[in-house]
């Protein structure tokens, strides 16, 4: 039986951002520098696989400080912890390691700079979210307002119209907030926005991605987890460019095939949390069903890397 014949289009960039890269070797450093058991706060990105293939490696992942014990390291997550946590780790005279990603690193310190000139924050983003979480835990209660939608900005409670500056969550979209920054501004005209949106080049540059691809195909997979913000954000987004069925898989197994029935082209991409081994496996699931023909939509080459904290290269 002959197979029939699909093209996959493949987005670029995809998957892995600099900070996941980074987070994931501080990790994989910790593990080599101190041995196992090494502790990880939270999820170190938001990805099964990934997590659990550093769990296999020596890696506990816990919810709280309070889980882990004094005497083995500890890691914070790349979505950054709320100031009391490395309070916390210094007063029982842990080891710990920050992997934060740098640019959620600068919108803390954004916020910490506004506090000092006597301005109360807003921040756009999702209630509950880890990263959310830490943004507002670096300053006092009060202190920084949560905003999910232009419903929430008509209805915030300010200290004062006249003194305010608002910071958003790195993996949101640009066209998430661009409507939302605009109410704010309409209703605050004095609030003072970051110079450039704190939204990060690598989820801008996944979603661009999209934009070009999603009008090209029957059908778009985005590789990612389920309670990863940035991959849920690119199945919107490429809904939005015109693609009819634009839907998350965390593997290859999670495929609907039913679904893509009569399909020619399909759309392929993935969250900054996926690894490029899953990408792979699920190329390789539409190889073995599909006489299939690969084409890259290039939008932007990224060559950001960052630097893993000074304690993890010097030796023990």
């Amino acid at each position: 039986m002959t197979k029939p014949p699909l093209t996959l289009y493949l987005a670029a960039p995809r998957g892995f951002c600099a900070g996941v890269d980074r987070a994931i070797k501080i990790v994989e450093m910790a593990l080599d520098k101190w041995g196992a058991p090494v502790y990880v706060r939270h999820e170190i990105v938001h990805n099964k696989y990934v997590v659990d293939g550093l769990r296999d490696k020596g890696a506990v992942f816990v919810e709280e400080l309070e889980d882990c014990p004094d005497d083995r390291p500890v890691i914070f997550s790349a979505h950054g912890v709320p100031k009391a946590v490395p309070a916390e780790a210094a007063k029982r005279e842990m080891i710990y390691v920050d992997a934060t990603c740098p640019l959620v690193s600068k919108v803390h310190i954004e916020a910490a700079r506004h506090h000092e000139n006597g301005l109360q924050m807003i921040m756009i983003g999702h209630e509950g979210h880890p990263e959310t979480v830490g943004t507002m835990g670096q300053l006092p209660e009060g202190e920084v307002l949560l905003v999910e939608t232009v419903e929430d900005v008509a209805t915030v409670q300010v200290r004062d119209p006249e003194r305010l500056a608002f910071v958003t969550q790195t993996t949101l979209s640009v066209d998430d907030t661009i409507d939302i920054v605009a109410a704010l501004h309409a209703r605050f005209p004095k609030i003072v926005g970051p110079h450039k949106e704190d939204i990060c080049y690598a989820t801008t540059n996944r979603q661009e991605a999209v934009k070009a691809m999603a009008p090209k195909c029957d059908a778009m997979l985005v590789v990612g987890a389920p309670n990863s913000s940035n991959s849920k954000r690119l199945v919107e987004v490429g809904s939005k460019a015109g693609c009819a069925y634009s839907q998350l898989v965390q593997r290859a197994p999670d495929i609907d095939w039913r679904a893509l029935e009569g399909i020619a082209s399909v759309g392929i991409t993935a969250g900054a949390s996926a690894p490029e081994e899953l990408i792979t496996e699920v190329i390789d699931a539409f190889r073995d069903r599909y006489n299939v023909t690969v084409e890259m939509v290039e939008t932007a080459v990224e060559n950001v890397e960052f630097k893993v904290p000074r304690v993890l290269r010097v030796p023990a």
